[in-house]
């Protein structure tokens, strides 16, 4: 054994423990010390399932040695964010209001995860409501990123981002509204795909209502993890059907192989951002290493992200607005309170009437993109196009802005329901920075294969740390 086993990915954990060449005790037991010797200094993970998962590794173990066929994740230890419900543990979302709120059962993730036999080793912190770029709240205190005491992990899935360049395991859940996977993963160094609408089933049995239409078609569950492959796995898991979730859709995960090469479409429109000046030399690192691997990518004008990055602002703001901002104003803090005033003023938030004719738009601003990827079936963008910033960069409403001015490739693609991953490109002032790959509906699995080459290209980040 060359290295410890908390370092490994997923797909050898599960190859090792197949072939007895550890057990999966052993596994957990290398995560979970790597966990506790690492998270005080990280607050990522805010609940310890150590025990519980050491007497699942024994059962899975006993389980093998009896001859049973492994499952796809057999053994290995998977962290969930603390905002979806795992039967029996708290679902707080970051809010100390929801610190007793016990789930009474699982998401369909968290069962599907179980179900191919996930060890859940904990839960990873949130902000309040899940509505910050960084990760920070009263009940559970501030994640700090593994690269720079200074610098955001990422939110809202920050723990997770944390968690996982830290090495508290291979896979980690997260969810995403409007970037909350892909932030942590580019301010952590990680990799991640957020699935498209339909391609992950969501569900919390602890929710006391619906979520708004466009919150239901906006936000998706996914994983982050160190390597792409890994996140490949976790996807596919977690992607198993639920008729729970009445917008989950029983397409294949591998589409049909495209005829000859695939063409991938390349952009720098900065959209008014001054952009940093080594964002564009990874995106060129980026479309030289797909170029290399025999992508035919083309540096064109793609379809504006701005038409769906206004009206996730304008018109999904005030869905958010009804349905969470009475939480923030009786149960959050100043800063989460004053940080929900930010988005307001950034926005043209429309009426009701508004809003009707807005959700109708939304077809009209997907329409172009579904067109252009018939030609292009993935589009390299930026993703921030600055350097990660401080967690608290978000605190002043000139920071909110500058924040979410430089991610409008992010939320943009959320309103779109359209699938985009992130690979990280190297370090930027040295803190972690990563490009995206935007894809076809259902078609992640032609994003990851894109995410892959730049990996290859450029390495995997995290052990840099180590």
């Amino acid at each position: 054994m060359t290295k410890p086993l908390w370092q490994y990915s997923a797909v050898d954990l599960h190859r090792g423990i197949t072939d007895r060449d550890f057990s999966a005790r052993e596994v957990i037991r290398s995560v979970t010390a790597r966990m506790q010797a690492e998270n005080p200094s990280l607050n990522a993970v805010v609940y310890d399932y150590t025990d519980q998962a050491l007497a699942q590794a024994d059962g899975v173990d006993e389980r093998l040695a009896k001859g049973a066929t492994p499952r796809r994740l057999e053994g290995i230890p998977v962290t969930v964010k603390v905002n979806v419900d795992v039967q029996g543990t708290p679902t707080t979302n970051g809010l100390p209001v929801f610190a007793n709120n016990l789930a009474p059962g699982n998401s369909p993730i968290v069962q599907n995860l179980l179900n191919e036999g996930a060890i859940i080793i904990g839960k990873t912190n949130t902000p309040e409501l899940s509505m910050r770029g960084t990760t920070d709240n009263p009940l559970h205190g501030l994640t700090k990123s593994p690269w720079d005491e200074r610098a955001s992990p990422g939110g809202s899935s920050g723990g997770a981002g944390a968690a996982c360049a830290a090495g508290f395991g291979p896979i980690h859940h997260g969810n995403d509204i409007a970037g909350s996977l892909r932030f942590p993963a580019s301010c952590c160094g990680v990799a991640t795909v957020k699935p498209g609408l339909g391609r992950v089933p969501a569900f919390n049995p602890s929710a006391p209502a619906e979520r708004g239409l466009l919150s239901q078609l906006m936000s998706v569950q996914g994983a982050i993890a160190r390597e792409v492959k890994d996140v490949r796995l976790a996807t596919q898991v977690m992607a198993q059907s639920d008729p729970r979730d009445p917008w989950w859709a029983p397409v294949p995960f591998l589409g049909p192989k495209p005829d000859g090469p695939i063409r991938v479409a390349f952009t720098k429109a900065a959209h008014g951002y001054p952009i940093h000046p080594e964002i564009l030399a990874h995106l060129d690192l980026a479309q030289a290493a797909l170029t290399a691997a025999g992508y035919e990518v083309e540096e064109v004008p793609v379809p504006s992200i701005t038409p769906a990055a206004k009206a996730w602002f304008d018109v999904a703001l005030l869905e958010i607005k009804e349905g969470l901002d009475p939480l923030a104003r009786e149960h959050g803090s100043q800063t989460i309170q004053n940080i929900f005033d930010y988005y307001y003023q950034m926005s043209d938030t429309v009426d009701y009437k508004g809003y009707m004719k807005g959700v109708g738009d939304r077809s009209g601003i997907i329409r172009p993109w579904n067109v252009f990827l018939q030609d292009y079936p993935l589009v390299l963008t930026p993703f921030l196009m600055r350097s990660t910033y401080d967690y608290d960069h978000d605190e002043t409403f000139e920071g909110s802005k500058d924040l979410f001015d430089s991610a409008i490739y992010s939320y943009g693609i959320n309103y779109m329901g359209l699938p985009a991953g992130v690979v990280p490109t190297g370090l930027i002032e040295d803190r972690p920075s990563a490009v995206q790959i935007v894809g076809q509906r259902f078609r992640e699995d032609l994003i990851l294969d894109a995410l892959e080459v730049i990996e290859a290209a450029v390495g995997v980040l995290s052990p840099r740390l180590w």
